[in-house]
């Protein structure tokens, strides 16, 4: 953003302090009516046909800029991936504690990352990881969608879970109204 002298451009569209168009001016005309306000000449638009300036306060301008960029950045949700650790053999009392602890971070809207860690011989069967990890996923299904499915990588099994749910396509909502319209019939 160019300011007074660093202004490079011939003739510019002048924008005075109340936001009246001063026209189109010569850079010193323009740089001698921000003077005579005190305030400074800055380069709003610098790709428009001639440039289009502005007699403003320059400090108070990038300020409003700044704080204008920190409203919108607090507005945003950083969207983070907790983690949550099963074995294979995790009780379903524990099984139901992580399920509440899912709903919670789910409901912030964060993604979870579901983990199954084997040892020793618990790798002999890795289908006991997949059930737990299913049934982690399906207690949750109403309020999220699985990410990426369950993959294996050495001796851990895990899947991310992110908050949402798909919508129904329209072949389902189809398939229910034939259903309807058959048990209808059949009154």
């Amino acid at each position: 953003m160019r300011v007074n002298r660093q202004i490079r451009a011939l003739k510019v569209r002048v924008i005075d302090q109340d936001g009246n168009q001063a026209g189109i001016l010569g850079i010193n005309e323009a740089l001698a009516l921000a003077e005579a306000a005190g305030l400074d000449l800055v380069e709003i638009a610098p790709n428009a046909k001639p440039p289009v300036c502005k007699v403003i306060d320059f400090g108070k301008y990038r300020y409003q800029v700044a704080k204008k960029e920190k409203e919108s950045k607090k507005a945003q949700h950083q969207v983070k991936v907790k983690e949550i650790k099963v074995k294979p053999n995790t009780d379903d009392h524990d099984i139901e504690t992580k399920i509440k602890h899912m709903k919670e971070f789910l409901e912030k809207g964060n993604k979870v990352r579901l983990t199954c860690t084997f040892r020793g011989r618990e790798m002999q069967h890795p289908e006991f990881g997949h059930r737990v990890i299913q049934k982690l996923c399906d207690a949750v299904a109403d309020i999220a969608t699985i990410e990426s499915p369950p993959k294996q990588l050495g001796r851990s099994l895990s899947a991310v879970v992110a908050p949402g749910v798909k919508k129904k396509t329209k072949e389902t909502s189809r398939d229910k109204n034939e259903d309807t319209q058959i048990s209808e019939g059949a009154v």
